[in-house]
């Protein structure tokens, strides 16, 4: 683990495991397209029109590790890349499945299948997470090894490996610390694409050669401890960025959102900008809570979208929801588009130019008494 944090991870499965009651999805401009999926998380558009979203699955039977946030999780191959209906008239169809996927006993918050992203030439690209040192992948199963490594995908069905992600942070290890890799999302630039490392606090950059190298950095930042762990009044600890988006912003800019790590304070997540050819992030917009997901429209207006609204306190889920749908104005203020989703996993603008976001994103599927929609795609029009 690199410092003191609790990843995406283990929050979202402390939060399932809270039994906390969701909030009602009782906005007019809300429709829900898509539903009965299992941690769904990323969603892209291909060029063709057809929407894809990725299923982390819940993981299975197999063999147990704990993972960078010490947290156990065991191996099956149920994550899937499913293409979804944008008007909800026809049920999802699963267009790659048995991918790998690790989740604790009961398939809640499970890694797997994360971040999708289409270029113009039609071909995906998905972020299959880890949250761990790519060493332990070793043994897990026959697929374990696609755990923390890019994959190119096509919409059809076909799909081979394309870099890996979790190999290249051991060797690297960008920030200091012990080795954690989980990429969580990508974005196209070019011939080559970017993954945001969600356990590195990095941001790799792949080349169409499939050459990996470290584009940014994101280092840890000093906040004030929370009473409950017990030190002095007054003592700050070091909270990790924890990386969970990116996105080429179409004016020469990449844009990365941070979830933040332990303690997850209200307001303290921010939006950065990042050139194409590296350096040190820059802030971009502030005052955000536990961001996963980012999308410019077509007037190049940014969405953010908050997974939680804060750290919940000692004893019960880590993440306070509702997840937010928040707008960045143009003077820099904030406006709450749609707030009332329960643990959001991504976002992206259609070409119709509404947004598309996952909903209940820790959930494996219809649960009977709790979630009986199981994880869903949302359609949130737009001003």
């Amino acid at each position: 683990m690199k410092g003191i944090r609790r990843t995406f991870a283990s929050a979202i499965v402390s939060a399932a495991f809270a039994a906390a009651a969701p909030p009602a999805l009782a906005a007019p401009q809300v429709e829900v397209i898509a539903k009965g999926l299992s941690n769904p998380r990323g969603l892209a558009f291909a060029p063709n029109g057809q929407l894809f979203v990725t299923e982390a699955g819940r993981g299975g039977d197999g063999k147990c590790i704990v993972l960078a946030d010490s947290r156990s999780a065991c191996y099956g191959e149920t994550g899937a890349l499913t293409r979804v209906d944008p008007t909800g008239k026809a049920a999802p169809v699963q267009v790659i499945s048995g991918l790998p996927s690790m989740a604790a006993p009961g398939g809640f918050g499970a890694l797997g299948a994360q971040g999708i992203v289409f270029t113009g030439a039609g071909n995906g690209r998905l972020a299959m997470g880890l949250a761990a040192d790519a060493s332990a992948r070793a043994g897990l199963g026959a697929k374990a090894n696609l755990l923390g490594q890019v994959l190119q995908v096509g919409a059809t069905g076909n799909w081979k490996v394309s870099a890996d992600i979790a190999a290249f942070e051991a060797a690297n290890n960008p920030v200091s610390g012990g080795t954690d890799s989980n990429p969580y999302a990508v974005a196209a630039l070019g011939q080559q694409h970017i993954v945001a490392d969600a356990g590195a606090n990095a941001l790799f950059s792949v080349a169409a050669n499939g050459k990996i190298t470290t584009l940014a950095k994101f280092e840890a930042r000093p906040v004030p401890a929370p009473p409950f762990i017990g030190l002095p009044a007054g003592a700050t600890i070091p909270m990790q960025a924890v990386p969970t988006s990116v996105i080429d912003g179409r004016d020469g800019w990449l844009y990365a959102g941070q979830l933040t790590g332990f303690p997850f304070p209200a307001g303290a997540a921010n939006v950065y900008r990042v050139s194409p050819h590296g350096g040190t992030p820059e802030v971009f917009a502030s005052g955000f809570t536990n961001i996963i997901g980012l999308a410019f429209d077509a007037s190049h207006r940014l969405y953010v979208l908050q997974v939680g609204s804060g750290l919940a306190g000692a004893g019960g889920p880590p993440l306070l929801p509702p997840g937010r749908l928040i707008r960045v104005n143009a003077d820099g203020s904030q406006t709450v588009i749609y707030q009332d989703l329960y643990y959001p996993g991504g976002l992206t603008i259609g070409p119709d130019g509404a947004a598309y976001v996952t909903n209940f994103g820790i959930v494996p599927g219809p649960v009977a008494g709790s979630f009986p929609d199981g994880g869903q795609v949302l359609r949130i029009t737009l001003d």
